[in-house]
């Protein structure tokens, strides 16, 4: 017989949003996870058609209970159990970001003189007033 609900946070560790289950359980404490609108604990009861709203710094991911699985499951079973809502906007958000805060210097370069040091933290101040 299917379960009818479970708790969230064994629902987020089994559809691998995060690597274990106190980390599940550490997020919704910090007010990561949140049902419409509102944080919720990790002994909240959830049903299937619930959509979560779940902070992974820096990513926003909402998702649509699907099922609940038995236990935890493989990677290409999750969108057997959860729906993706996540705008595709977010996403290019979070590449945006990437990309932006990425440093490159040439392996063997060793490290910048003091005047490219000056240099480089002037570029990253004009980016963080963006």
């Amino acid at each position: 017989m299917p379960t009818e609900s479970l708790r969230i946070d064994k629902w987020l560790w089994e559809v691998r949003l995060f690597k274990s289950r106190s980390l599940a359980t550490d997020a919704c404490k910090a007010g990561k996870v949140k049902m419409d609108g509102s944080n919720v604990k990790a002994s909240k009861e959830i049903k299937e058609g619930d959509i979560i709203t779940v902070s992974l710094n820096p990513l926003f991911k909402t998702v649509r209970v699907k099922q609940f699985p038995k236990s935890r499951v493989n990677a290409k079973l999750v969108p057997d159990f959860m729906e993706d809502l996540t705008l595709q906007t977010e996403y290019d958000r979070v590449q945006m970001i990437s990309d932006t805060n990425s440093e490159y210097r040439d392996r063997g370069a060793g490290r910048p003189t003091k005047k490219l040091r000056r240099v480089i933290d002037q570029l990253k101040n004009s980016k963080e007033s963006w």
